[in-house]
């Protein structure tokens, strides 16, 4: 499967992991993932369907942004369509939750006691 140099037009299943590492974009929206899921207490606490709405929310800030650039390059902007990626992000964000959560790490002398034993 080639690696894409970009996030598809249309969402679909794993695109983050399609997009070719090389490129900035996808060294951005790597970033903006590792950001969203420590944000919610880092991604090996998180669900199938939360990992999967994060990687929605990531997709349809990609795209809004999309449209906001053409705004402001003076070109097409269907601001009903924008609404309404608006709507879903919010939604979506407000499922998963604003607050940040805390991750879950050992005390100090559990810590050493785990090094040790390695």
């Amino acid at each position: 499967m080639p690696r894409l140099s970009a996030p598809p037009d249309r969402f679909s299943q794993n695109w983050l992991q399609s997009l070719d590492g090389r490129t900035s974009i996808a060294q951005v929206m790597r970033e903006r993932w590792q950001q969203f899921t420590d944000d919610l207490g880092g991604s090996d606490r998180l669900s199938y369907a939360q990992r999967s709405l994060v990687e929605r929310a990531l997709w349809l800030e990609y795209w809004m942004q999309q449209q906001e650039q053409a705004l402001a390059a003076g070109g097409d902007f269907d601001v009903g369509k924008w609404t309404q990626a608006a709507n879903s992000l919010q939604g979506i964000c407000a499922k998963l939750g604003l607050e940040r959560q805390a991750r879950d790490v050992p005390d100090l002398a559990d810590y050493l006691k785990a090094k040790a034993a390695q």
